[in-house]
């Protein structure tokens, strides 16, 4: 699709996988830019972004597009040592004077106050990005700027530190607006007194190999690259702070040992967890990582990553003809959206511009760009941390998350089935399907059918994980819980393995507890019909029959109208039931009859031999041992 404003041309002696260059970025930040202030108020204090408002209102949106395209323009000036030939910074300083004027009051300009989370806590996110670029540009915006408004920035971003954040990530907003009330001499104790709660709250919230859960629980996705550790690491960049960069660099550097894994062949990030409109923000890891050295990927392969996303969602009409990222995945698309969600929130996808902050002459922009982990070779990678599993496929360049530990249930929440959210819930994700709409048939699940009801998996609770040559597996178990009648089930339970053996996914689980009359379903990857894609499910035990097409009309967010396989069988007591699932886009697989051979299933104990290599896979439950040996 065409992108509505101009781009260099693409340069594919140093960028062969992607022709973008640095140019193209200061290129899109800049075209971002000039088409989200055409919808201005006069004084420029809101952007006031046309769309569905969000749940916190149009007031509080106008701000989000402040501050959001605001941090764009702080990595593209910063970046490039303070020139602003378009003259960003002069219209976020009047915005900025404009909107501090008369916080809290309902006239053209003023923005919201700061308030605690469950009260109006929108702003606390936004004051974040408004300290950050302030932080970033304040050589050539705050030092210019008026004491007056100085003085007022500062009592309106101080409503961050008197308020309540909501139990997540928020925490680092207040403490990056500490941070640059620091760097600019207006510290106090209660900035260093927030500073000091969010770092303990990190160190809780850290599961591990660079994974942090959003908030207690185990809440795992992409909040991890665009939050977690993007605010502390680039905090003590700027900052110069030896030790906090001692400890946030290392955990950057493990994080992006496997995440670096999850972008595929054609740039994709994995649609997986919330906020998914944030789009291209996937890769603000990857620059930061760049940027700071803390990273195992060469600078080549850093920028093909980086690169990759930002092309992905242009090329595949994420802007709309004004040139506005739209609120959804390619275009619009109401399904990949939560509630808080508003015109200007897609512009999170401003993080990604972090790159800007390597110079021109940095290694990220003049190194030849190299080929994504994805494209080297078939990989599958086990993260007992998150409890996830990796596998890629080079041939067709697909990435495919199985998901045995992120779940978004919070440790005080009870597990109501009207809580099932399809970006946590699904066994499985990739970088070429969405999941299904919630009011659809659930792709990549194992039901369980009782009196005509269906289950939903909530929480879930890891049971391992581990890799070797060219093949690894997650586990997990989860209670089955019920919508329209009784929740749950006494006694029913779950328990779930999934082995990756190079493009194919072994899929067993052990259902124990289940009423007489029950039943059990799996259903697989959706694809729609114009999709060159193959999805299929071959049932090896515990199915009744072979795989059936079943429909989700309202198709996901990369198609309109999506079929999936489905598998059905009977359970009672304890049952096992194994399948192969199969997710491509070569144009001839192989049948999943020949993928493997014998299956033996013995009481609690599973055996599958794999036809072309011999290989023999033991899964054994009670407790949960994964074996994976020559025949």
């Amino acid at each position: 699709m065409s992108i509505p404003f101009e781009l260099p041309a693409d340069d594919r002696e140093s960028s062969p996988y992607t022709g973008y260059t640095r140019a193209h970025w200061e290129a899109v930040a800049d075209g971002l830019l000039t088409a989200a202030w055409r919808w201005s108020t006069p004084g420029g204090a809101l952007l006031d972004l046309p769309g569905r408002p969000s749940r916190s209102g149009v007031r509080s949106d106008g701000l989000e597009g402040y501050a959001r395209t605001f941090l764009a323009a702080a990595f593209r000036v910063a970046g490039a040592d303070g020139d602003d030939p378009h003259g960003w910074l002069d219209r976020y300083a009047q915005g900025l004077a404009a909107g501090t004027r008369t916080p809290g009051r309902d006239d053209t300009e003023s923005w919201p106050l700061i308030l605690d989370h469950h009260v109006q806590g929108q702003p606390m996110v936004e004051s974040a990005s408004v300290a950050l670029g302030l932080r970033l540009t304040a050589p050539w915006l705050w030092k210019h700027l008026d004491d007056g408004v100085r003085d007022r920035t500062e009592e309106w971003l101080r409503g961050a530190l008197r308020h309540t954040p909501a139990p997540n990530n928020w925490y680092l907003f207040p403490f990056t607006v500490a941070g640059f009330l620091e760097s600019v001499g207006r510290g106090d104790a209660r900035t260093a007194a927030v500073r000091e709660r969010a770092l303990e709250l990190m160190e809780t919230w850290y599961r591990g190999e660079g994974w942090y859960a959003d908030g207690d629980g185990r809440a795992f996705d992409h909040y991890n690259g665009w939050a977690l550790h993007l605010y502390p690491a680039l905090d003590a960049h700027l900052g110069g702070d030896t030790e906090l960069a001692a400890r946030y660099g290392p955990r950057l550097r493990a994080h992006l040992e496997g995440f670096a894994l999850t972008f595929g062949g054609d740039g994709a990030p994995l649609h997986f967890g919330r906020s998914l409109t944030y789009r291209f923000a996937a890769s603000a890891a990857v620059g930061l990582g760049a940027l700071t050295g803390d990273t195992p990927l060469s600078p080549g392969t850093s920028r093909r990553l980086a690169s990759g996303s930002l092309r992905y969602f242009l090329d595949r009409g994420a802007l709309t003809d004004d040139g506005l990222l739209s609120l959804g995945w390619f275009g619009p698309h109401e399904a990949t959206l939560q509630s808080y969600s508003g015109p200007a929130s897609p512009y999170w996808a401003s993080k990604a511009f972090v790159s800007l902050l390597a110079p021109a002459g940095h290694p990220l922009w003049t190194a030849r760009e190299e080929a994504a982990p994805v494209e080297e070779a078939d990989r599958v990678l086990a993260l007992p941390a998150p409890g996830l599993l990796v596998q890629t496929t080079r041939r067709d360049g697909i990435v495919r998350l199985h998901n045995h530990g992120s779940d978004h249930v919070r440790p005080h929440e009870g597990e109501a089935p009207q809580g099932d959210d399809p970006h946590y819930g699904r066994q499985a994700y990739s970088t070429r399907t969405g999941p299904t709409a919630a009011g659809n048939l659930a792709d990549n699940h194992l039901g369980v059918e009782v009196d005509g009801l269906s289950s939903v998996r909530r929480r879930i609770h890891p049971l391992g994980a581990g890799h070797g040559d060219g093949w690894g597996w997650a586990a997990s178990w989860h209670r089955p819980v019920f919508a329209g009648g009784p929740p749950m089930v006494p006694g029913l339970r779950v328990e779930s393995v999934t082995v990756a053996h190079g493009r194919y996914e072994l899929r067993v689980h052990r259902v124990v507890g289940a009423p007489a009359g029950a039943r059990v379903t799996q259903t697989g990857w959706a694809v729609g019909p114009e999709e060159e894609l193959v999805s299929t499910l071959y049932g090896l035990h515990g199915w009744s029959g072979p795989a059936e097409s079943a429909r989700a009309p309202q198709g996901t967010a990369y198609t309109r109208w999506a079929r999936l396989p489905r598998l059905v069988g009977q359970a009672g007591g304890t049952s096992v039931h194994v399948c192969l699932a199969l997710l491509t886009g070569e144009e001839a697989p192989a049948e999943l009859s020949e993928a493997v051979g014998p299956v033996v299933v013995d009481g609690a104990e599973v055996e599958v031999v794999w036809g072309e290599s011999g290989m023999r896979t033991r899964i054994a439950f009670d407790p949960v041992r994964v074996s994976h040996e020559p025949g």
